[in-house]
């Protein structure tokens, strides 16, 4: 992996966080024993694909230093993998789906359309990560609405930063599979329209930022992601991956979120080792 991948986002990325100011560092934490990590628990209606997920993700992630968690859903064979999905960790710009879907949302309860310039920012936002088209929103909603789309949508483990900081925000694996979900199948919270707004501009993210979750998809898939990335002076680098996968008989979402790394690279080789493993295994089953 090189920085090849880094943009003009990936260069400020460390501004994430940050609303005109520089990022504080983390607190440090005193030193603790290691406790043992957790093991990837998976449960499946198809015969033996529980066990070969479980094995294979253990396998994608042995010896490397991020510290993972994750979240797999497959709809067609009813398949589920987790791993450290209570765990918060700094959402960097995958808070960004988030971001619009509380838009969407908040604009459905007073049956409005979003205006041309909350369009243009949101597409911005999602396909470029665009930080200044983040803030903007971000500031238009403020934090009764978010935390009010994080009500309604069932994300009770999911967190503002006190400062205000989107970057900062505290998201688990299970809670970015909530959105997920609420993102890709039909439910109360969101409606048709909103589901296809966000997943065409997640459809449309640009091919430098195509990075994490989609590595060994199915050729016939259709993916949708977002990937978000930062650091901080404790625990390295966040790098984290979600993603939806659709038609041709595919119907399911991705969760990584890591940290611990010491360069993106690192972050990023962890999602993606973790993902073709996924892939793999219930790609091809899915037709």
């Amino acid at each position: 992996m090189t920085h090849q991948r880094m943009t003009r986002y990936s260069r400020v990325a460390l501004g994430a966080a940050l609303i005109g100011g520089a990022l504080a560092p983390a607190a440090v934490a005193s030193p603790a024993t290691a406790a043992p990590a957790p093991a990837v628990s998976c449960a499946s209606d198809r015969a033996g694909l529980a066990a070969k997920m479980s094995k294979d993700i253990t396998a994608a992630l042995k010896g490397r230093k991020s510290t993972t968690a994750l979240a797999v859903q497959d709809h067609r064979t009813r398949t589920s993998c987790t791993l450290r999905p209570a765990q918060q960790v700094d959402s960097a710009s995958v808070v960004k789906v988030t971001v619009l879907a509380a838009l969407l949302w908040d604009a459905q309860k007073t049956g409005r359309p979003l205006t041309p310039h909350e369009s243009k920012l949101s597409t911005a936002m999602i396909t470029e990560s665009d930080n200044d088209a983040t803030t903007e929103l971000w500031d238009e909603l403020g934090p009764a609405k978010v935390k009010g789309f994080l009500k309604a949508a069932g994300m009770t483990r999911t967190a503002l930063d006190a400062k205000g900081a989107w970057g900062l925000t505290q998201i688990t694996a299970h809670d970015e599979q909530r959105l997920l979900t609420l993102v890709t199948a039909r439910n109360k919270v969101l409606d048709d329209s909103s589901r296809t707004f966000v997943l065409d501009r997640m459809r449309k993210v640009v091919p430098e930022q195509r990075w994490g979750v989609p590595a060994g998809a199915p050729g016939d898939a259709t993916v949708q992601l977002k990937n978000g990335w930062l650091e901080r002076s404790t625990h390295g680098w966040r790098v984290h991956s979600v993603g939806a996968f659709s038609g041709k008989g595919h119907d399911y979402v991705i969760t990584v979120l890591t940290q611990d790394n010491k360069t993106m690279e690192d972050g990023i080789d962890t999602i993606q080792a973790v993902s073709k493993a996924v892939h793999k295994d219930i790609g091809p089953a899915a037709h």
